[in-house]
């Protein structure tokens, strides 16, 4: 509790790195349902594909979406007093949802979320990586003060929909982060657009381009669009993400490239950071 104290009163500008970690990734978003953990789990997936060292830290711990993603439904192991992460698909994979019973509800007070982030960081072997992408809850509350009191974190990248209502909750997001001086990554519009596979037509449900106007509003940079199909949810449903099991889909081509622009965007961040430090 002592380290969790010490913790709070911390600003994000002087929390410690990760060891053995180059870049920790948030994911978040206004509301829930926009598809962020969509975005997490194909962030993750698309990244070991490429050859490079993850891990994922499912942070939402009122809806832990990570294992239903992965299809892993097993419980860590311990060694040497440390939690070992489970596997899958290349990604080394932490969630509450491994730990307690899917219909058990999460009933935690700020405290006990930030104990829960702190053990997710400190007391699980993650090893060397070249990132941990963090799934967050939806909103601007504990979990993410946590995250970025505990650990530095090279930047965070906000998932919205289309119309009004997301918008302007993820640009609440955005300003918590900005506040506290973490960089943002960029924005991604999702379920941007719904193409019949019959006729071809396109149907914007949740209208269009919200997410990229305020992108360009506020100058922060628009990672992409990916479209509304039905690739995200049947693979997900079977525990596969989408860039892996449907490359070809548009979804999980959306997807990909969001994760390369990501991957730029953290490298030239730490680019710039060196050459600072120089």
């Amino acid at each position: 509790m002592d380290a969790d104290r010490a913790a709070a009163s911390r600003h994000p500008r002087d929390a410690p790195a990760l060891p053995g970690v180059r870049h920790v990734v948030a994911v978040s978003s206004g509301k829930g349902g926009v598809g962020k953990s969509t975005v997490a789990t194909n962030l993750a997936a698309a990244w070991a594909d490429m050859g490079l060292r993850v891990g994922l830290l499912d942070a939402d711990v009122y809806g832990p979406d990570i294992p239903t993603m992965f299809g892993v439904h097993d419980r860590p192991r311990m060694a040497d007093d440390q939690v070992i992460p489970l596997e899958a698909h290349g990604v080394k994979l932490m969630s509450i949802g491994f730990l307690v019973e899917e219909e058990t509800p999460a009933i935690w007070r700020g405290p006990i979320i930030m104990g829960i982030v702190r053990q997710f960081l400190q007391q699980v072997r993650w090893g060397d990586l070249d990132f941990l992408v963090v799934d967050l809850p939806p909103g601007t509350g504990d979990a993410q003060l946590s995250l970025v009191q505990l650990v530095e974190v090279r930047g965070g990248v906000f998932v919205t929909t289309p119309q009004d209502v997301a918008v302007g909750g993820v640009l609440k997001g955005i300003r918590m982060f900005e506040k506290l001086e973490i960089p943002v990554l960029g924005l991604v519009e999702n379920m941007s657009g719904f193409v019949c596979p019959d006729c071809g037509a396109r149907h914007d449900v949740f209208g269009a381009g919200g997410g990229e106007r305020l992108a360009a509003s506020i100058d922060v940079p628009f990672l992409g669009a990916v479209p509304l199909g039905v690739a995200v949810r049947e693979e997900g449903d079977r525990g596969l993400p989408t860039v892996l099991g449907r490359p070809d889909a548009p979804e999980a081509v959306a997807l990909r490239a969001v994760a390369v622009a990501v991957r730029e965007r953290a490298e030239a961040l730490e680019a710039e950071a060196e050459a600072e430090g120089s």
